[in-house]
């Protein structure tokens, strides 16, 4: 004897396995060029500049690595430079879009929807154009040639897209938070430190996520400010390090750097990742 299973569970199966199968599809797509990319890097010298090329290593060798570990100063030296760079940018980022994001979500400033347009509209000039003349005003304050400098530069590029996101994460708070907390006697930067930063962690760390992608990846602003090698950051020192003999292009150094300039970048996302995910406002009201 048989029994027929109901159509709606059959159907809500297959679409269930169609939906992780595209899902499948697309994290092997991402991750395809990640790990063509290691496999590169593992090559040996020999194979990198092969004809016609070859996908997948005959044996694996560390010398890839190894000259971009060994380049000039040493990869450390600049994997600090960028470090420091990057962590006071996230400093300069949060201590200025925290208190402007609050400012703008809850205080009733006037004309603060026009000076928000204003901020926002400041992402839309090229930061190229903005180069020169900061070069200028940095070079008379003794800026150039110091991370702090470079740091400064970055924190602005990034501060528009900040305040964004902090006022973003602030007006999302319920106001019976607010209003709790008022009626407690809790003053205004009471209730900033200690009722409404708590609840916008998950905006606070994108913005700090943010900021270090944009300081560690940037490049020309670091090529202008940075005049001394042992100054340079990661993003410099990769384009050297790629050059070969006669101005070719070293294949297997240029895969060895991707990976090595993606790795702290991919450790800072997993590090934070749990605040994307978290609903630290579920029940908050209650």
């Amino acid at each position: 004897m048989t029994i027929a299973l109901p159509a709606r569970p059959l159907k809500r199966r297959a679409h269930g396995w169609l939906i992780t199968a595209i899902c499948i599809a697309v994290i092997a797509l991402m991750l395809l060029p990640l790990v063509m990319s290691t496999l590169a890097s593992l090559r040996p010298l020999a194979e990198t500049s092969a004809t016609p090329p070859s996908y997948l290593p005959s044996s694996l060798s560390l010398e890839n690595y190894r000259k971009v570990a060994e380049y000039q100063q040493g990869i450390w030296v600049y994997v600090k430079n960028s470090a420091v760079v990057a962590g006071m940018a996230i400093v300069i980022c949060l201590a200025l879009s925290v208190p402007a994001g609050f400012a703008l979500a809850r205080f009733p400033v006037p004309g603060k929807e026009v000076l928000f347009l204003i901020i926002l509209a400041s992402m839309m000039v090229p930061y190229q154009a903005l180069l020169v003349p900061m070069f200028l005003m940095f070079s008379k304050l003794g800026l150039t040639a110091s991370p702090l400098g470079l740091a400064i530069l970055h924190a602005v590029l990034q501060l528009p897209f900040s305040v964004y996101l902090m006022r973003n994460s602030f007006e999302a708070i319920p106001k019976e938070l607010e209003e709790a907390a008022r009626v407690d006697g809790a003053s205004t930067a009471f209730q900033l430190r200690r009722v409404f930063m708590p609840l916008a962690m998950p905006g606070m760390v994108t913005v700090a996520l943010f900021a270090f992608i944009a300081s560690w990846n940037e490049f020309i602003g670091a090529l202008i400010l940075m005049n001394t090698e042992s100054a340079f950051t990661v993003p410099i020192m990769l384009t050297g390090v790629v050059s070969g003999d006669f101005g070719a292009v070293d294949w297997g150094a240029l895969q060895a750097s991707v990976i090595v300039s993606i790795l702290p970048c991919l450790a800072v996302y997993l590090a934070l990742q749990k605040y994307y995910v978290s609903g630290l406002l579920a029940g908050a009201v209650k």
